[in-house]
């Protein structure tokens, strides 16, 4: 026997009841929920009506009640609660009706479920959960959402003031943002991230401007960057991920990018003072914050090469002032205000670079300023001695036995060294090869080198730099004076027939091409050597 087709009111009636007792289970009233048998008779009579043969077949009826019975069940109970409540308890009243709408949403689609997979996926007509979420944001949320992120950006913003706000009130409402996007973010980023980041730029667009003009740059530039952490933390806290890269941009466009120069710039307290007075955590500060904005670091950059530039220049007037008014004392005086220079740029080279590798994290633009602003000053003589010389004669105050510089071998290593690195920022380095080609060869003949093994070290360190062609000659004094010293050693150890006396020399033969050009004298030999053999005499210069 064929059974009777439900008829659409009969079969809704069963369904409105079970809706009846859904709200009342989501207001506490019922505390218990579906039992299984009422959960199958609620879905047999949804499926039995679907699959009915038609003009009982009440799917397209079915379809508009679902959304009926949530718009109808919106506009009287949920929309007039919300709009009786004002700041934070809106903000709460409308978490937990967005609570209560995802539960009614998840029991009407298990309900549906039939209607949901058949007749919508066969008319291509919106799934039931995403028609719930639509309803809720059509008569919800664009009714709200200009107030809601209101009252979210001033929270904020109390926070940004040093005000306690309930972080996870703000994380559950623009949790809702992200939610009823279903699946995109379109509806957070357009209802209230736009909004949040504009609200973001006017915030620290005033608190930059009060800043400016009651602190220092340090003090300045530490509210800057504790900003930007707090900011950082408040995307862990409660934005969502995608807000951070947008949030930190505006902060620091309007903290650090528009006020760039002002900052760096700012009279007693720039970077310029920082660098003079060695303030390397607020200078590490800086690196940090202008390391984020494009094109920053040119422009500290540029300063720090000025500063360098301005202390390299100090120092050359220093000398020469110096020299100046002591140039009719002895040459020895003046030579020694030459080498003290060469001291004093070894030292502000070392404390420059120890900028660069504490403060400015060993960033290429600024070992670049450095080479700039050492080559401008370092190029220019000093008190009527060219760099190259002051160079030349400092590294033979260091190699010279008995020079007035007294250091250990390690610390005679650190400083030539520096002077080498010193020596790549002048121009003219052919000119300081002659000099200290002209300088080791007086060490080298007088016996006077505090130390064969430094000076092959100092060659070493320049071939290393400059190249081989650069200290050949030097390389082959040394060889020159290794070899007469095996000669000597040999011809000491010589026995000659009694009839020849016995004869105290020392001969260093030189190769003409590697050593200074040397006045030429005649030689006026002593008659214990003129009385010798001329074989033995040949022997003893040449062995």
């Amino acid at each position: 026997m064929e059974q009777m087709p439900i008829e659409l009111e009969i079969g809704w009636r069963d369904m409105d009841a079970g809706v009846s007792r859904l709200k009342r289970i989501l207001h506490g009233v019922d505390g218990q929920s579906f039992s299984s048998e009422e959960y199958i008779h609620l879905y047999t009579t949804i499926f039995n009506m679907c699959t009915q043969k038609p003009p009982h077949d009440y799917s397209k009826q079915l379809y508009e009640r679902y959304k009926k019975t949530l718009e109808d069940y919106i506009k009287s109970i949920v929309l007039p609660s919300l709009k009786e409540k004002h700041g934070e308890f809106l903000l709460r009243e409308l978490v937990e009706r967005w609570k209560n709408h995802k539960v009614m949403v998840r029991w009407l689609s298990r309900f549906f479920h039939y209607l949901d997979r058949y007749y919508v996926s066969r008319k291509l007509l919106l799934p039931l959960r995403e028609l719930g979420m639509s309803c809720f944001h059509d008569l919800v949320f664009n009714e709200l959402k200009t107030t809601l992120a209101t009252i979210v950006i001033d929270m904020v913003d109390d926070e940004r003031d040093g005000q306690l706000i309930d972080r996870a009130l703000v994380k559950d409402v623009l949790g809702i943002y992200v939610e009823i996007g279903r699946g995109s973010l379109g509806v957070y980023e357009l209802d209230f991230e736009q909004d949040f980041c504009k609200g973001t730029a006017d915030y620290y667009s005033k608190k930059a401007q009060t800043w400016m003009l009651e602190d220092s740059c340090p003090e300045y530039m530490f509210k800057a960057e504790e900003c930007l952490q707090k900011e950082k933390e408040r995307v862990t806290h409660y934005l969502h991920s995608s807000t951070e890269s947008k949030l930190l941009e505006d902060t620091m466009l309007e903290l650090i990018s528009r006020r760039a120069e002002q900052i760096l710039n700012k009279e007693n307290s720039g970077c310029r003072v920082l660098l003079f007075d060695g303030k390397t955590e607020d200078l590490s500060r800086i690196y940090r914050l202008f390391s984020k904005m494009e094109d920053g670091l040119s422009q500290v950059s540029q300063i720090f090469k000025e500063h360098v530039n301005e202390e390299g220049m100090s120092l050359l007037k220093h000398v020469s002032d110096a020299a100046n008014r002591r140039k009719n004392e002895r040459k020895e005086v003046v030579c020694s205000m030459e080498q003290d220079f060469v001291r004093k740029a070894i030292e502000l080279h070392d404390k420059h670079l120890t900028y660069i590798t504490s403060c400015f994290q060993n960033h290429t633009a600024f070992h670049k300023a450095l080479k700039e602003a050492f080559e401008l000053f370092c190029n220019k003589d000093v008190a009527g001695c060219s760099s190259a010389e002051s160079l030349a004669a400092f590294c033979d105050n260091i190699l010279w036995r008995g020079g007035s510089e007294k250091l250990s071998d390690e610390a005679v290593e650190e400083t030539l060294d520096k002077v080498v690195n010193i020596l790549t920022y002048i121009s003219d380095k052919d000119l300081f090869v002659e000099f200290h080609r002209k300088k080791l060869g007086k060490r080298l003949l007088f016996d006077k080198s505090v130390n064969n093994d430094h000076e092959r070290s100092l060659l070493s360190k320049l071939k290393q730099y400059f190249g081989g062609q650069f200290t050949s000659k030097m390389e082959g004094m040394l060889l020159d004076m290794t070899t007469a010293r095996d000669h000597q050693t040999k011809f000491e150890a010589q026995n000659y027939p009694e009839s020849i006396p016995g004869v105290d020399l020392s001969v260093t033969v030189l190769t003409t091409g590697y050593w200074p050009s040397y006045k030429t004298f005649n030689i006026n030999l002593p008659s214990e050597m003129v009385c010798i053999p001329n074989c033995y005499l040949v022997e003893l210069l040449l062995e």
